[in-house]
């Protein structure tokens, strides 16, 4: 593989500008092709399989057309205090506004409060629920403004209102401060780190690239994939993060091969064919982890995995086609300034101590106090994860600033907290007799149920032979109460059918969220297992070492946990959750914990073979396996700590977004990298190796026999170049080494 990145990396150094030509293509292509598509489409969340599922399918069934009716916009109105919304002024304000509702732009029909009884008892809060005859995504900007206009009508009559529900979501997106902050904080890192503004400017410059060709593909792909705004975010944190970090692994080599006085096109060659293989493997380890995760079962989970792959294998191709095809351009003007001036040689650190190579002996003289203290430091860090308790928040996570957030908590105070979470009882009653009878049987044997303070009246299809209705918990949506309620009907469901002689499901978004977190759990284990595994195998062909892919595997887990805990300590149980702009604690939505193990395991895999593959290098090339990890950092630690403080900074930015998957997911993977960068790559796999010494890179030989010989170390490339004498465009003819 070595030799196939060398000469693709002479390639595109050679023919720079067809390459950057062909790269602009594409760009124009997909950017005309996203500005006609239709853009996220934000469908509903299903997971085929489960109980709320299956009833969902049965009511498009029994009820055609229904689950296809337009979005819903619900509005709030909140009479002043000492006051009730049926005082005369206040009613014909609420009845003012359900009228201009009502001639409002693609509405289908209004519920006026009053008729359909949507007065709190108190008389304080009453609401109005708008259709539309569109689905949420395709509610127009007049329609929303309509619906403002009636409400600032109503506000100036004394009256507080609120407006939520699907139509009143404008969709998500990325939306340029997430992406400003985490750009501005690479490019702090970049600077210090090669001192260079082009240095610096290059891997941004090629991320952008790379996240423009993701993100108009996605857009391009999203209305017929059926693709949603936090898969556009998603691609863009991933795209922008391996896109940098990728760059700067080749751009460093690069300047470390001038350093030892080779020609430009050579140094490019070199960097692709030995930096450029450990980007190959990084990026194919993080696209095998997402694309892995269609296998848990959920569409919108593949459908977020697969094009953050996409995004990651763009990064991939960038790093190695556009980063040498830019040096082409501009071969010395990334070095740093005593090579340009040529007062550097041999390398710029090459036999010279730096940090890294003072840590690695640091950590060489006490490895068992720094594994000790690494380990139970991860540990503790992880202990929280056993309370973990995963959902899907709602209204009620967003910031109290939002007209949803106040819109919830209104109803909540003036109808319980188990209004904006009812449960959707559907009842099939083709085998019996008396199906009116039987549903009220149904209906007043859950009305009895502990935890349910209201039961509406069933709505029959046109057969007559399938009825729903809502049930109305006491608890939030979110609340552990409301969970167990769910199980409780459920668990009682056989003696209720049979005296009934009906069956019946339990749905609606409550008990759907339910059902999702109840199988994503489930699967968390079988999936980490899976990852685990998948990690010492690839590790196992690439470092051609049994203990070093078990130790890089342990370590994905240790920081994957620890990072599940912190995530538990602010989002669950708050701890300082201001300081991170939380405003509501409760459950982990129900995809983070598992899409997060898939990011991170390729993430992790990128620092152990970026740091561990110099270390191979060292050692098959005759030093000493503690030497060799001394090495490994004198090369590698500098630019691994760079990398990593770039993908904390870029996935940190995105903590102050809206949307309560990304917040949670940007969060989560900052603490992720910073523990494995730090912790697991930089003190537990050099303290294991110092441990294990020569053992480290023991490998039986029947294995050697059978496992492919991937070259990360690029030992085969001293023969490409010596069959490749031919001189580059400049004029300069190739070193022979």
């Amino acid at each position: 593989m070595a030799t196939f990145l060398y000469r693709l990396g002479l390639a595109a150094f050679r023919r720079r500008g067809r390459v950057l030509l062909v790269w602009l293509g594409v760009l124009v292509v997909v950017a005309v092709g996203a500005a006609r598509a239709s853009g996220p489409s934000d469908e509903e969340f299903s997971m085929p399989g489960i109980e709320s599922q299956k009833a969902f399918d049965l009511m498009e069934r029994r009820f055609p057309g229904t689950a296809a009716d337009g979005a819903t916009a619900r509005i709030v109105f909140v009479a002043p205090r000492g006051h009730t919304v049926t005082d005369g002024d206040l009613r014909k304000a609420v009845e003012q506004a359900v009228t201009a509702l009502g001639d409002g732009p693609q509405v289908a029909g209004v519920a006026d409060p009053f008729a359909s009884k949507a007065v709190s008892r108190d008389g304080a809060t009453a609401y109005a629920t708008v259709t539309y005859k569109v689905e949420a995504n395709d509610v127009t900007d007049a329609a929303r403004t309509a619906v403002n206009k009636a409400a600032d009508r109503a506000r100036s009559a004394g009256l507080t209102v609120e407006t939520g529900g699907s139509a009143m979501d404008a969709g998500g997106g990325p939306g340029g401060s997430a992406e400003l902050v985490g750009l501005s904080a690479a490019a702090i890192v970049l600077l210090f780190t090669f001192g260079s503004l082009a240095a610096a400017g290059l891997p941004l410059l090629t991320a952008i690239v790379g996240v423009a060709v993701s993100l108009f593909a996605i857009l391009l792909l999203a209305g017929p994939l059926g693709l949603s705004s936090d898969t556009l975010t998603l691609g863009m944190m991933l795209g922008l993060a391996v896109g940098i970090d990728y760059a700067l692994f080749v751009v460093s080599r690069y300047r470390e091969e001038r350093g030892r006085g080779r020609a430009p096109h050579e140094a490019a060659g070199v960097a692709v064919g030995t930096a450029g293989s450990a980007v190959v493997f990084a990026g194919v380890t993080v696209i095998i982890a997402l694309a892995g995760l269609s296998v848990v079962g959920i569409p919108t989970l593949t459908k977020m995995g697969l094009a953050a792959a996409g995004a990651v294998a763009v990064a991939v191709l960038v790093a190695l086609t556009v980063v040498p095809a830019l040096l082409g351009f501009w071969p010395n003007a990334v070095l740093a300034r005593r090579v340009r001036k040529g007062r550097a040689r041999g390398g710029p650190t090459a036999g010279r101590d730096n940090l890294g190579t003072r840590w690695a002996r640091f950590v060489l003289r006490r490895p068992v106090a720094v594994l000790v203290l690494g380990v139970v430091g991860l540990i503790a860090l992880a202990v929280p994860m056993a309370s973990l308790r995963l959902g899907m928040p709602g209204d009620e996570a967003k910031s109290t600033a939002t007209t949803e957030r106040r819109a919830y908590d209104a109803l909540a105070e003036g109808f319980g907290p188990g209004f904006n979470g009812p449960l959707t009882i559907v009842v099939d009653a083709q085998g019996a007799s008396d199906p009116q009878a039987a549903v009220r049987a149904v209906g007043d044997r859950i009305a009895r149920t502990d935890g349910i303070v209201s039961v509406a009246p069933a709505c029959f299809n046109e057969a007559g032979d399938t009825a729903v209705f809502r049930a109305t918990p006491s608890t939030s949506p979110t609340d552990e109460k409301t969970r167990d309620l769910v199980e409780t009907i459920r668990r009682d469901r056989p003696a209720v059918e049979r005296q009934a002689s009906v069956t019946f499901e339990v749905t609606g978004t409550t008990a759907l969220n339910i059902d999702v977190a109840a199988k994503v759990q489930s699967a968390l284990v079988p999936y980490l297992a899976v990852v685990g595994g998948l990690a010492v195998v690839l590790l196992l062909v690439v470092f051609r070492s049994v203990l070093v892919p078990v130790k890089a595997a342990l370590g994905f887990v240790l920081s994957v946990l620890a990072a599940l805990g912190v995530l538990v300590l602010v989002f669950q149980k708050g701890h300082a959750a201001d300081l991170f702009g939380v405003e509501q604690t409760g459950p982990i939505m129900s995809l983070m914990p598992i899409f997060m193990m898939g990011i991170v395991f390729g993430l992790a895999m990128d620092y152990e073979v970026f740091l561990v593959s110099r270390m191979r290098e060292a050692y098959t090339h005759g030093e000493g396996a503690r030497q060799a990890v001394v090495s490994g950092f004198r090369h590698s630690s500098r630019v691994v700590t760079a990398a990593a403080l770039i993908m904390v900074a870029v996935f940190s930015g995105f903590i102050g977004e809206d949307g309560s998957l990304i917040k949670m997911l940007g969060f989560g993977l900052a603490a992720a990298v910073l523990f494995d960068a730090f912790m697991v790559r930089m003190a537990i796999v050099p303290a294991v190796l110092a441990l294990l010494g020569d053992r480290a890179w023991w490998l039986p030989t029947w294995l050697g026999r059978v496992l492919p010989r991937v070259d990360v170390e690029g030992a085969a490339l001293g023969h490409a170049r010596s069959h490749d004498p031919r001189p580059d465009p400049d004029g300069s003819v190739r070193a022979q080494v």
